[in-house]
This record gives structure tokens, C-alpha cells and sequence, in this order.
């Protein structure tokens, strides 16, 4: 099995190269069906984005459990992980927003089409 933040970090590659990929217009990157796939699996990978928010504070929360969470600097580490939960739940909420944002850009997308007529290379 692959870790977790090996995962992440590949899915931000992804996410990079996609933003390179559509930077200009191309044979796979020039019509409103092209957009309208894209904007529906970028609005897929933005539902996950609270699970995986709320997921990655995981590890600190176990070895805060164990007693075992350790603050630079010598800090409280219930004061910590409260921080770390607040701030959790905040990226968590922004996130489902931002998926409900893009799933009504994936919406609007969806009535638009290209005109074929006087193009007899794409014409039915």
C-alpha cells in the first residue's frame, strides 16, 4: 500500500499537470464537452477534500491519545490539538463549500454545446 501522504502529494501532481494541460487550447482541450468532463471530476475530487481534511489530523490525534504528542518548544499539546481540530473543522467547512461552488459551475456548463454547422470536419 502506498502512504497516505505519498498519495497527496501524487494527487497534487495530477492537479498540476491538469493546470499546465489546460493552460492552452489543443485537439483535447478546445470544446465546451471537454470543460464540462473536466469541471464534473474536479467537482468529484472537491467532494472527498472534507473526508481527507478531517483524515489527515488522524496520526496527531492517535499519538495525542497515547500521550505521546510532543509541541516544539515545549507547548501544550492539548492546546494544540485543539487548534489543529478548530482548524480542521474551519478547512473541512471551506472545502464543502468550494464543492458546492464547482458542482453549480459543473451545472452551468451543462446546457453548453458548439455550433457544428459550417464545420464539415466535425458535421454529423
Amino acid at each position: 500500500m502506498t502512504a497516505p501522504d505519498r498519495i497527496a502529494s501524487q494527487a497534487a501532481d495530477l492537479l498540476r499537470s491538469f493546470n499546465h494541460a489546460t493552460f492552452d487550447i489543443g485537439d483535447d482541450w478546445q470544446y465546451p464537452g471537454h470543460a464540462y468532463s473536466a469541471v464534473g471530476s474536479l467537482a468529484y475530487l472537491i467532494r472527498m477534500l472534507p473526508q481527507a481534511i478531517e483524515q489527515t489530523a488522524r496520526p496527531m490525534e492517535r499519538t495525542h491519545h497515547d500521550g505521546r504528542l510532543l509541541i516544539d518548544g515545549g507547548g501544550d499539546s492539548d492546546q494544540a490539538v485543539g487548534h489543529l481540530r478548530e482548524a480542521v473543522k474551519t478547512a473541512a467547512q471551506i472545502a464543502a463549500l468550494l464543492a458546492q461552488a464547482v458542482e453549480h459551475v459543473h451545472v452551468s456548463t451543462s446546457s453548453m454545446g458548439m455550433d457544428l454547422r459550417g464545420l464539415p470536419e466535425l458535421e454529423e
